[in-house]
């Protein structure tokens, strides 16, 4: 830590990894200190934290005062201070720095991988407060638990019921999973077929026994459990299924009961109304849903397997007239967000019900059901889903709805069917994202893929080869845009003219026209009359410029051009 650096994190005030402890009024005992330290310790996120002793919550920094012999602070008394009081056992680095004549304690608080308190048993948590200001708060036991899930350190579907019974568990619970898994047509795992009740709880992680049960589990509870059992041991478990419309409520229904039964009630509700509008590609007749039902199945099934069973609240589905959201109690697992969300490796809060969903064929085996969820979509015409909504507590997904773009599903189908495979997820991204903003560079690419430069200038190459892109400019200021076949594919030549722009012979020709109607244009006023950006008018500007056809008046951004004076013969 240097000068610079300490007068960055005092002029931008506290933050979850910042605090500030004034001593001007009073100076901060030992314990005051220990107990900011396990509340760094516990904070949410993995940034560097710090804690600066000697500047007011104002930003004022008045000096920490002398804590030992002689009116000194030894910032290695400090260390041990912390290491001997806090469990487990914390090892901060403590610095004193002269900031404005005046000294500051720099503590940097390394982020615990699990609850840490002082040796009295003191835990708190570094948050948010009511008035959206950070601050510490204590730190309860299933607060613990959600933390320790969110980093994937505990599985809270695995943990032991102590209470509960086999006579916990609904035999025809057994029956519903054995039944959606040969209606899985091959996707779950066929073994479990053949088992009865009590060997396929074992062998999906349910229970535990040593001939006889010894320890029933969430899990069991969750997939199998009767509904008076959940609420005694899972209170917290419950789906909502809403319609809405404007600010009425058609459809308010709320499941307690277990996870099966509830996928069925909440996927026999969106059939009954989803609809579905035919295309006709070629010969082939297609039904083009509201929603798609793997897209909705998986995003169900996502929300129920990585909910936080800690935190009250619903799984909602709620279904708005424009567009469905699915939401979940409990944030994005720890390293998952939105500018990864489509290529981090999957990291399931509750890994033994997520593999249980996997086996009884409910999502993808691989683990890749975002994938799923954003194909679907966009392969029925429609925008990409948005995780945007969420929050460091909910993750909500929203599937948009209305007018599906019907010309963009014969596009991918006939290119599907010209190519014998389907086309990727990274390619229905680009030209669904060309559809929309009509124009990408490979930044913009790779920004929207979530992967570097080099990947998606590779998708957007590739496209460019088959025909369905074309690219424009060279080197940094090369873009793509949908090639004159895509769009009269789309039935939209006329796309293709307003997105390709004008050649140069005709870009000089409209800049005269204007000018012999207005008098005068600016750099600016040429690059939108000729859909080009400001450098590319400028080019044309000062070749007309060269030839003597228009001069320039003016200097700097007030300047513009007008018709040059005809030169006597």
């Amino acid at each position: 830590m240097d000068v610079g650096r300490l007068g960055q994190l005092i002029a931008h005030g506290e933050t979850l990894t910042v605090e500030f402890k004034g001593e001007e009024k009073a100076p901060l005992s030992d314990g005051e200190l220990v107990e900011a330290v396990v509340c760094m310790a516990n904070r949410p996120t993995s940034e560097e934290g710090f804690i600066l002793i000697g500047v007011e919550d104002d930003g004022r920094v008045t000096g920490a005062r002398p804590r030992h012999e002689a009116g000194t602070i030894d910032p290695r008394r400090i260390q041990a201070l912390i290491a001997n009081r806090t469990q487990p056992p914390l090892p901060c680095s403590v610095e004193v720095i002269h900031f404005e004549g005046k000294p500051v304690i720099v503590i940097k608080v390394p982020r615990a991988d699990r609850p840490v308190g002082t040796s009295d048993g003191v835990y708190k948590r570094r948050a948010l407060g009511g008035q959206g200001k950070p601050q510490c708060l204590p730190f309860l036991f299933h607060e613990m638990q959600a933390s320790l899930a969110s980093r994937g350190t505990l599985d809270y579907s695995a943990l032991a019921v102590p209470e509960a019974s086999w006579e916990d568990l609904d035999p025809l619970e057994f029956e519903r999973f054995r039944r959606l898994l040969r209606e899985s047509r091959g996707l779950g795992d066929a073994v479990l077929l053949d088992l009865p009740d009590f060997e396929l709880a074992k062998a999906l992680g349910a229970v535990e026994a040593n001939h006889e049960l010894t320890t029933v589990r969430i899990l069991a509870l969750l997939l199998f459990g009767r509904e008076e059992a959940l609420a005694r041991f899972v209170p917290t478990h419950e789906v909502a299924f809403q319609v809405l419309r404007g600010t009425e409520v058609e459809v308010n229904d709320f499941f307690r009961g277990p996870l099966l039964r509830v996928m069925e009630e909440i996927l026999a509700r969106f059939r009954a109304r989803n609809r579905e509008e035919e295309v006709m590609v070629g010969f082939l007749r297609l039904g083009i849903p509201d929603y798609p039902e793997r897209a909705f199945r998986e995003a169900v099934a996502n929300a129920l397997v990585h909910r936080d069973y800690t935190r009250l609240g619903a799984v909602h589905v709620q279904w708005y007239e424009d567009r469905l959201v699915v939401s979940n109690p409990g944030g994005f697992p720890e390293g998952v967000h939105l500018d990864n969300i489509l290529v981090t490796p999957p990291r399931p809060r509750n890994p033994l019900l997520a593999d249980a969903f996997k086996r009884v064929g409910l999502v993808e085996r691989t683990g890749r059901g975002i994938d799923t969820i954003f194909m679907e979509q966009l392969r029925n015409g429609r925008p990409a889903p948005s995780y945007e909504q969420s929050t460091p507590t909910d993750v909500v997904l929203v599937l948009r709805g209305g007018k599906a773009n019907l010309d963009f599903v014969r596009l991918v189908v006939e290119e599907e069917n010209r190519r014998g495979g389907i086309l990727t997820l990274d390619e229905l991204l680009i030209l669904n994202a060309l559809w929309q903003e009509r124009s990408i560079s490979s930044s913009q690419a790779a920004k929207l893929l979530q992967k570097v430069d080099s990947d998606a200038r590779a998708v957007l190459e590739r496209l460019t080869e088959e025909g369905l892109v074309e690219a424009r400019g060279e080197g940094k200021g090369r873009t793509y845009h949908l090639s004159a076949a895509t769009y009269r594919r789309l039935g939209l030549s006329s796309g293709y003219v307003r997105r390709r722009g004008f050649e140069p012979i005709q870009q000089e020709q409209m800049i005269l026209q204007y000018l012999r109607a207005h008098g005068r244009i600016t750099r600016r006023e040429a690059a939108e009359l000729c859909q080009v950006k400001d450098y590319q008018a400028y080019h044309v500007l000062r070749k007309l410029q060269k030839q003597g056809q228009i001069k320039l008046v003016g200097k700097g951004r007030g300047a513009w051009y007008e018709m040059a004076t005809p030169k006597n013969k």
